[in-house]
């Protein structure tokens, strides 16, 4: 009897066993494919500091193109341009003017628009901080963007250039321009990737990137824009921070510094 009850008893954990198996078979499966959705639906492309390619479901979309044709051979048509700011590492006519752009939407703060020949008044999309488009099926918001610190305030003054907030269907990408750690960047809501910059003398410090993040909560967070003159930012010190002030927010290094050694 004894021995019957055993049995049974092993039977009855072995199929229980077997049952949570598939559960959790089922469950990897579907966190594979929901992994692939977004993977094939946003294609994030570093080309170099600021510049930025984003395939985006039927979109490509160019932020801050500056390096020339030879950046961009291999790369798709643009469908939109972005530019945030004035300064040669945001803004380059001749990166521009070598792209295939003819018909493309150029969105601009005015600063850039009024840099800007007159052959591609028809192209421009100008915006305000604070103010939103749509293009493309794309919400563009333009975000504020300037300096804190004493001594960087003529860098980037405050309404002269914009980041940016691009959201389609539930998916919203934040690109900081070149900032400090603002009351505007802090208050973001529902940000699932930010890219965030972080280099001395013209932007902020490690540690003022990661305590804005910490308290925006992206779900994702891309130090880039990272190098200055002659100060590299220690991305390995913000992920630090982050990670301890916020375990959640998932800190990604893309190499933003192909042709140099770190």
């Amino acid at each position: 009897m004894k021995k019957l009850t055993l049995i049974i008893f092993l039977s009855i954990l072995f199929i229980g066993c077997k049952e949570n198996t598939k559960k959790t078979s089922s469950l990897e499966e579907t966190e594979i494919i929901e992994n692939e959705n977004l993977e094939t639906d946003l294609k994030i492309i570093p080309i170099e500091h600021a510049s930025t390619v984003l395939e985006w479901g039927e979109n490509t979309i160019y932020v801050d193109p500056v390096g020339g044709a030879s950046a961009y051979e291999n790369q798709k048509k643009p469908d939109l341009i972005l530019i945030t700011d004035i300064h040669g590492d945001h803004f380059n006519l001749e990166t521009l003017d070598s792209l295939n752009s003819t018909s493309v939407r150029i969105v601009v703060p005015q600063a850039v628009a009024d840099l800007m020949p007159e052959k591609y008044a028809s192209q421009l999309e100008i915006i305000a901080n604070g103010e939103t488009k749509e293009l493309n099926g794309v919400k563009i918001e333009a975000i504020p963007m300037y300096n804190l610190r004493e001594e960087a305030l003529n860098f980037h003054t405050k309404g002269r250039g914009n980041g940016y907030v691009l959201s389609k269907g539930d998916e919203r990408i934040y690109f900081s321009g070149d900032t400090e750690d603002i009351t505007e960047m802090r208050a973001l809501k529902n940000i699932d990737k930010a890219f965030v910059c972080m280099n001395l003398p013209y932007t902020m410090t490690e540690e003022s990137a990661a305590s804005a993040v910490i308290e925006f909560k992206p779900k994702q967070v891309y130090p880039y824009h990272y190098r200055g003159k002659p100060d590299v930012s220690d991305v390995s010190k913000f992920k630090k921070l982050v990670n301890e002030g916020d375990p959640s927010i998932e800190v990604i290094q893309l190499d933003w510094y192909p042709k140099m050694d770190y």
